[in-house]
This record gives structure tokens, C-alpha cells and sequence, in this order.
């Protein structure tokens, strides 16, 4: 006998209440908590409900995102507290209690979305490129590299710069000239290219109380990273490369160049 078919008709939608918080500068004197309620769907994620509140609810919600598979970096929020990227994070692991804040240590411009432009200015401080003043020339082939040289950076090549760790940073949060978590990771990693000869010329802006000594080594920006860059690995050990020039530098003087 053919079981009774349950009817979609009385299959209740599972609704889940979020709150987001907004802010307009030109409108609001402080950000404030809206609460929004949606059908939860299987496999859904943070990211999925903004776009339903935007797309059904409230077309004013502003906030970034791009890629929606955790490459751009752009979705990043502060997700019941902890900076996480939208896109990755599900619903069902988060729980019912959602709260959905902008990325702490920036200045807001609205809703979700912070003013980035300090960041960007520390990354270029620290010369995220290959600097090479004897390029190998094009007819002479490839600048060729080992699986071995390419391990060395691998791992903190892998940033996306979505900034979850300058809005873990503790130090960030106090410390406006800190240079931060993933503009020193990147910094390591250049230095560590084979191609490159900028190490030295990165030392002099890493190896100051507003790069790696400023750091207190609590972790969170590890912790917090949706690539195991592990920048605050990478932080220690740029410590240790500008010590030990430092040290050449005053016993060997001549023949440091």
C-alpha cells in the first residue's frame, strides 16, 4: 500500500530571525539593531540572508560581497561577534541567536560596509610586489622556481585580504599606526620569494614598533583566518629575519650591504 504524501500545503516554512546592524552617518547619531525574519533554507548561509532581506525586505541594506566562494574576501562581517565571511559561514552552525555586525576596528560608511582605506595604505607601506632590480631578461627563459622555493611563501600567499584579522586584532583596535596582521604575513612572503631582493628594503618599515613590535602575539588574527595564513606565525618569524640583520649590521658592518 502506497504511504500517505504529506501535503506541501501543511509543511510549515522553518523561519529564522536575524538582526543586522545599521548605521547611516547622514541619518542615525549611533548604529542600531534591526531584526529581520526569513525562511531558513537547507545549506544556507549569512550571506544568503542579506541577500534575502535586500532582495525582499529591505533594498536599503548595504553591505560587500563579490564571489560567494570564499575567494574575493569581500564579504567579511562580524557574525555573532566573530569576523567570519558571510559566504562561508552556515546558518545551522551559527545557530538561531544571529547577529550580523559590521568588521570591528573600522569606521563605518554604512550598514555593513567599512571605510578600508587605512588598510590599503598599510599594505602598499610594505610593498606587496617582487622587487628586482636584476631581472632575468626575457630570451634568457622563465624565472623558474623550485616546489621547494615556492613552499617557503605558499602559505601566507594564500591571504585574500578580507580583513578578519585587523577586526580581531586587539592591538589594531588601540594601536592606529600598527601596520597589522595580513599586510606583515604579505610582507613575509615577499621576503621569502626567491625572485625577489626588497627583504632589506621591508625590514626598515616591519621591524618598528608600528610593524612586528608592535604586536602582542595573542593569536587572534590566526585564529580568525579563513586561509591558514597563520599570520601571526609569520609576524614572529619577521622578528626574527630583522633581528638578525640587525645584528650583522653591528658586528659586520662592511660586509652588510
Amino acid at each position: 500500500m502506497e504511504a500517505p504524501r504529506k501535503s506541501l500545503l501543511k509543511l510549515k516554512k522553518k523561519q529564522i530571525a536575524i538582526k543586522v546592524k545599521g548605521y547611516r552617518p547622514t541619518k542615525d547619531s549611533e548604529p542600531y539593531f534591526q531584526e529581520y525574519k526569513i525562511p531558513l533554507k537547507p545549506d544556507m548561509v549569512v550571506l544568503d540572508a542579506l541577500n534575502y532581506i535586500k532582495d525582499n525586505i529591505d533594498g536599503s541594506l548595504t553591505y560587500r560581497w563579490s564571489c560567494r566562494m570564499g575567494v574575493c574576501g569581500s564579504c567579511g562581517s562580524n557574525v555573532n561577534g566573530k569576523p567570519k565571511l558571510t559566504c562561508e559561514t552556515f546558518i545551522d552552525d551559527v545557530g538561531d541567536n544571529l547577529t550580523v555586525e559590521p568588521m570591528a576596528r573600522f569606521p563605518i560608511i554604512k550598514d555593513l560596509v567599512v571605510d578600508i582605506d587605512s588598510f590599503m595604505t598599510k599594505l602598499k607601506d610594505v610593498k606587496p610586489w617582487i622587487i628586482n632590480e636584476t631581472e632575468k631578461p626575457i630570451e634568457k627563459g622563465e624565472n623558474l622556481q623550485t616546489p621547494e622555493q615556492v613552499d617557503l611563501y605558499k602559505q601566507q600567499s594564500m591571504c585574500i585580504n578580507c580583513m578578519l584579522c585587523y577586526s580581531a586584532c586587539p592591538v589594531v583596535g588601540t594601536e592606529d599606526d600598527f601596520i597589522g596582521p595580513a599586510a606583515l604575513a604579505l610582507s613575509y612572503r615577499y621576503n621569502m620569494d626567491s625572485r625577489d631582493q626588497g627583504e632589506k628594503e621591508r625590514l626598515k618599515i616591519t621591524s618598528s614598533e608600528e610593524g612586528v613590535y608592535g604586536c602582542s602575539w595573542i593569536g587572534e588574527c590566526t585564529s580568525v583566518c579563513p586561509k591558514n595564513v597563520d599570520p601571526a606565525i609569520a609576524i614572529q618569524k619577521l622578528k626574527l629575519t630583522g633581528s638578525l640583520q640587525t645584528i650583522k649590521e653591528l658586528l659586520l658592518p662592511k660586509f652588510v650591504k
